[in-house]
């Protein structure tokens, strides 16, 4: 078998499930993955005959996915931001609308340096490894309840060479880390409603960690609550919070920040048109 026979054999088992388009997509990760090559070698090489363990491998995969399975924790892997991640069941799969969260904190802290940064709720630790990346000198705390993710978020940023400091504890119960010691404060906590989870995709549910993805849908803003008021504390004077919101709930979020002592309380938009982020200014004493 031809590695363009083994593409189409393996789009045409997804068909059941999946769009051509998304197939496609899916079959060619898989490619590159256990073999190294990009897309381009592999059209160039299409002719060339798979080897059984790639055959077996990519069958493997083939299996999982239609038991809707993400390909990224089959995987064991996802690609976010320049960044090359482990994810496992313990920790959401990065979006890409969380990634357009990086670019607004980096445009607004172009050329600065030895920033204070904090990552609540850090999951795989994508945030604080694109800001300890990208912002120079700069000093990152990640943290999270999940023993499980935290060990993730580690390994990845080992593996992306940035020292970040984790600590696990309880959002809910406060943060252990001194008043007025954050430049920045940013957050893509659990928003999720109870009652969204009727129109999810199956591959969510049955997959990722409903603690990182649902709020009860008599308190959507459980989480937002305590980062704000920790948040408040936390920060430096002038310093910014910068949150993924669930657009349903932006008015009652923006009215709760500006209540707790936030100012420049502004809502942005994200690729797809919706309000999809937060960020608000601590005032200066």
């Amino acid at each position: 078998m031809t590695l363009r026979q083994l593409t189409d054999n393996s789009i045409d088992r997804l068909s059941p499930l999946y769009e051509t388009s998304e197939a496609r997509w899916l079959v060619r990760t898989a490619l590159e993955h256990f073999t190294g090559m990009s897309r381009t070698d592999m059209m160039l090489r299409s002719d060339q005959e798979a080897s059984e363990m790639l055959i077996h491998n990519v069958s493997g995969v083939i299996d999982r996915l239609l038991d809707n399975e993400p390909i990224q924790y089959i995987l064991g892997e996802t690609y976010w931001h320049g960044l090359t991640l482990k994810v496992t069941p313990d920790v959401l799969i990065p979006r890409v609308e969380t990634s357009e969260l990086i670019d607004i904190i980096n445009d607004d802290y172009a050329g600065r340096s030895d920033l204070k940064v904090l990552d609540l709720c850090t999951g795989s630790g994508c945030i604080a490894i694109a800001l300890a990346r990208a912002l120079p000198f700069s000093r990152v705390t990640a943290t999270d309840i999940s023993a499980g993710a935290l060990r993730v978020a580690r390994e990845n940023a080992a593996d992306c060479k940035v020292k970040i400091t984790f600590q696990q504890g309880d959002l809910l119960a406060g943060v252990g880390l001194p008043e007025g010691s954050m430049d920045i404060i940013v957050s893509n906590p659990p928003y999720i409603c109870d009652s969204e989870k009727a129109g999810m995709s199956a591959n969510v549910l049955d997959y990722e960690p409903h603690s990182a993805l649902f709020v009860p849908d008599d308190d959507p803003l459980k989480f937002y609550r305590a980062i704000s008021r920790e948040g408040i504390r936390l920060a430096v004077a002038g310093g910014r919070l910068y949150l993924e919101i669930n657009p349903l709930h932006v008015s009652e979020l923006t009215a709760m920040l500006a209540d707790d002592g936030w100012t420049e309380v502004e809502a942005l938009k994200d690729m797809h048109g919706r309000e999809r982020f937060v960020k608000a200014l601590k005032p200066a004493d």
